[in-house]
């Protein structure tokens, strides 16, 4: 094959790669193939470097940012909320609704709903277990809520929790102990403590005889602190204890695999850091858990130990399941280990650029052993709401004003389309607002 043909042949097979159906039926792609051809030269001249080094890589990441479709005119720094989609799935969302809605029963039923398995086979790849442990949801709550409510407890039995875990994870642990009368021990996590072995500490202490089960967020939402799950885990396990980890701000953010973290169970939100599409999630249960895990919904065996038991909620967007799979192959062509590395960069670009400011905190460690791209700061004497309304006024750059338990300022989370120009402007931002204070 002639060098002219092969460039076109490889050109091709990125494209298809990238754009491709996420299980058995192909589509015609919408993406423009200029994008494609240009994010396929980016890779090419970055091939040899390690994560660090292309995590630095404007050219790179330049487009990256022409894969998406975000405001020209408004800057994002709050991805932690929910992240948007390349258009490659913004694309499939759309052809997966549009077929559906020429006969439903029939491309809904016998076309889409055969995706399924091929996707959890690639969920599964990406997360690091078997496909007979994951199942899709639409969301961390409900995948965390199928274990809270139907793990076998008792009165008396002892729950391990934060007061800094999701608020919706905790009204769910405070329900079932108000409807079974078990145990919830908080723990209210000290942030000035941030060495592994006193976060650890932490946790291990408050464990007793009657401990069933530590609920472990991986990475705290609120403010990026980055928990060390694996430590705790294995002094749990060797006490007997079970491990939840709600993993929906570590989950296609950080570079890891589930087995690392020695848990029992974890649901996550694909449509925060994979830039999966609205409404979709991801628990893992490990295998032998299964049997005697109760489904949120009912189910024709609810004591069997088939993962896909978790599934039965009926009619639900099977185009916007089916999608998730252009957003694996998406996160898979940019690779977990140098992502984690950018959006760790992106952190410390900002960080460095406001650090020397009078009056400004951080409110998160910048330790990258215990920190993500996530980052929470404050000025002294501007309060986080009236600090995040001002800085979207003045220059319309979208941050999160953080008020929860002792987690109190500005919330700030770039993506992997965010310019080093735009954070240049964030910081510039955040210098007047902290100027204009000190002249109070």
């Amino acid at each position: 094959m002639h060098l002219k043909s092969t460039m076109s042949y490889n050109r091709r097979k990125f494209i298809n790669q990238l754009t491709g159906a996420a299980g058995t039926m192909a589509f015609s792609t919408l993406l423009n193939p200029t994008i494609a051809t240009k994010i396929e030269k980016a890779l090419h001249k970055i091939k040899g470097q390690n994560a660090q080094q292309s995590a630095t890589n404007e050219d790179f990441w330049q487009q990256i940012r022409q894969a998406y479709t975000v405001s020209a005119t408004v800057i994002n720094l709050n991805n932690g909320g929910v992240s948007p989609q390349p258009k490659v799935v913004q694309d499939a969302v759309e052809r997966y609704n549009r077929l559906s809605n020429e006969t439903p029963s029939y491309y809904m039923s016998r076309i889409l709903a055969f995706n399924k398995e091929p996707l959890r086979r690639q969920l599964a790849a990406l997360a690091g277990c078997t496909k007979e442990e994951i199942a899709i949801h639409r969301n961390t709550t409900e995948s965390l809520a199928n274990i809270i409510f139907g793990l076998p407890l008792n009165a008396g039995d002892e729950i391990v929790l934060t007061k800094q875990d999701y608020p919706n994870m905790i009204n769910a642990w405070k329900q079932r102990a108000e409807r079974d009368g078990i145990v919830l021990k908080w723990i209210d996590l000290d942030f000035s403590k941030t060495k592994a072995n006193e976060l650890v500490q932490q946790f291990t202490s408050t464990f007793t005889p009657k401990t069933k089960l530590v609920h472990l967020t991986h990475v705290i939402n609120w403010n990026g602190q980055v928990l060390p799950v694996r430590a705790i885990a294995d002094i749990a396990h060797k006490k007997g204890i079970e491990v939840l980890v709600d993993a929906a701000h570590s989950f296609a953010h950080l570079d890891f695999k589930i087995s690392d973290l020695n848990c029992d169970y974890l649901g996550t939100s694909l449509h925060k850091w994979l830039c999966a599409p609205f409404g979709t999630g991801m628990l893992y249960v490990k295998k032998e858990k299964i049997k005697k895990i109760w489904p949120l919904l009912s189910a024709p065996e609810p004591q069997s130990d088939d993962i896909r038991k978790f599934e039965n909620l009926g009619t639900r967007s099977l185009g916007v399941e089916a999608a998730i799979g252009q957003a694996i192959v998406f996160h898979n062509m940019i690779g977990s280990e140098r992502k984690q590395a950018r959006l760790q960069f992106l952190k410390n670009y900002w960080t460095q650029k406001v650090k020397d400011i009078p009056g400004l905190h951080f409110q998160t460690s910048l330790d990258p052993t215990n920190s993500c791209g996530i980052a929470l700061f404050t000025i002294d004497g501007v309060k986080p709401q009236k600090l995040s309304q001002q800085i979207f006024d003045d220059y319309k750059i979208h941050t999160v004003a953080i008020h929860w338990e002792n987690i109190h300022g500005v919330r700030v989370t770039p993506n992997v389309y965010t310019l080093l120009s735009e954070l240049d402007l964030f910081a510039k931002a955040v210098r007047e607002v902290a100027t204009a204070q000190l002249r109070k």
